[in-house]
């Protein structure tokens, strides 16, 4: 049975006022007292499992610890076939240079690698998105979200971010790169995450 969320206050466990803007509007509905890992001055753990609901895990429990309160944390990434399901936990890493977080190299080191591999056509792969939400006890739940699509190449459009430029979700002829923000909100892995938390601990 679903543990359900009954609280006034939760912790997002992110550094990310973006996030938590995206977030605070998917919960507006009930009417919960968001703040986050940056409001109570704490760090950012440091992510050493291998799979999303390991470093979810890893953030929820971290934040609930700290303030007393239940935390929402999301570790999310793509998952591409041809290369044995990588980037995944490592999606961000593939970016990180000296100077910040460059997603077209990453892009380039992507089609690359395919390139080397001659990974065969379409070039599938997913968005994941795992949610865990915690409670200062130590329980947790865990919803899991996926977007299905292909990598295709050369990088299109400019909207999105990470490695929305060269992915195209199942049914679609356009990238998330092209997708207009609100519609991909509306398929995104986190957008079938959230439904799934929603349903499980809030509705």
């Amino acid at each position: 049975m679903t543990r359900r969320f009954d609280g006034s206050a939760l912790v997002v466990a992110t550094h990310n006022s973006g996030k938590l803007e995206e977030i605070a509007a998917l919960l507006a509905p009930y009417g919960v007292n968001l703040s986050s890992n940056a409001d109570h001055g704490l760090p950012e753990p440091e992510e050493t499992e291998e799979t999303f609901v390991g470093n979810a895990r890893i953030k929820a429990h971290a934040a609930a610890k700290a303030t007393g309160l239940p935390a929402l944390a999301d570790d999310s990434g793509i998952e591409i076939d041809g290369l044995g399901g990588r980037p995944g936990v490592h999606t961000a890493d593939w970016a990180e240079t000296p100077q910040g977080r460059d997603f077209n190299m990453a892009m380039e080191r992507t089609w690359a690698e395919l390139e080397a591999v001659a990974a065969p056509e379409p070039r599938t792969a997913r968005f994941c998105c795992t949610l865990v939400l915690a409670w200062p006890d130590g329980h947790d739940e865990v919803f899991e979200g996926r977007m299905p699509g292909q990598i295709v190449w050369p990088m299109r459009g400019d909207q999105g971010h990470g490695y929305d430029p060269i992915f195209q979700p199942e049914g679609h002829t356009v990238t998330f790169g092209e997708m207009d923000r609100w519609e991909k909100n509306q398929i995104s892995h986190r957008a079938d995450a959230f439904a799934k938390l929603v349903k499980g601990c809030f509705a």
